[in-house]
């Protein structure tokens, strides 16, 4: 059985994740920092789909919890997505600089050392892909948030032509970016997504399904959907300053 290392896997998309790839064959090793609710989600797929499913309880804000991380990534795993990931509530200098740095720990450190641990085993296997979970905001202008997850979009690209000679093609990476999405992760930041419209809202599942077909195809910057492939086209035509004013305020109100 093919491997995959989902991290941020108990809720969202990376639940998402954990429940479509176990369903198409894949034993998985799920990370998240609450151990009860991993175990609660690897029971569920060892008894729906018959498949292994481990468990690893690590923070990755943490040295302690990257590094066990990164070694669990090392070890024979064929499909890597990096999911995990936070908003803060509030903009710049409302937020505390120590929470804007953990971000940026788990948003691009954790990205970094993932990918770099797994990659060389996929190269010496032949086979294997990573997906980091970026965001339309990449292409926007969201604070410290939009800048760790344009990061993202950046180091995926780099990383998947720095490979493609090694690889044949066989090894990918892609960024994957979603716009809103139904998840827990507006309400752990306390937005007020009230002014967002119903029809920029995604469903997590679908937002799956064209990540793992994107990167089936070899795309390197996937977009979910046609509305926001749209949006991510305008922000290139339009000036910067608008596109500024509008996305910083778009679904930004905190309680």
């Amino acid at each position: 059985m093919p491997t995959a290392f989902i991290t941020g896997a108990t809720a969202g998309i990376g639940a998402a994740f954990a429940r479509r790839l176990a369903s198409d064959g894949f034993d998985v090793v799920l990370l998240a920092r609450d151990t009860a609710r991993l175990e609660a989600a690897a029971a569920d797929l060892r008894d729906r789909y018959r498949v292994r499913a481990e468990t690893l309880t690590a923070d990755l804000a943490t040295e302690e919890g990257l590094a066990a991380a990164e070694e669990r990534a090392r070890e024979n795993v064929d499909l890597l997505v990096n999911n995990a990931g936070f908003g803060n509530k509030g903009v710049f200098l409302d937020v505390p600089v120590g929470d804007e740095l953990t971000m940026l720990k788990v948003h691009c450190e954790a990205v970094l050392r993932l990918t770099r641990a797994a990659v060389p085993g996929m190269l010496e296997r032949g086979r294997g892909g990573v997906i980091n979970v970026s965001s339309v905001a990449a292409f926007a202008t969201r604070g410290t948030y939009g800048a760790s997850k344009a990061w993202v979009v950046s180091f995926s690209q780099g990383v998947a032509e720095d490979i493609a000679s090694r690889s044949g093609g066989r090894v990918r990476v892609m960024a994957l970016c979603p716009g809103f999405v139904h998840t827990e992760f507006h309400e752990r930041a306390r937005m007020d997504m009230s002014d967002v419209p119903g029809f920029m809202w995604l469903d997590k599942d679908a937002v799956v399904d064209a990540g793992l077909r994107d990167l089936r195809r070899g795309v390197r910057v996937s977009v979910p959907s046609v509305q926001y492939k749209a949006i991510v086209g305008l922000t290139r035509l339009l000036p910067q300053g608008l596109v500024a004013r509008l996305s910083s305020t778009r679904g930004r109100r905190y309680d």
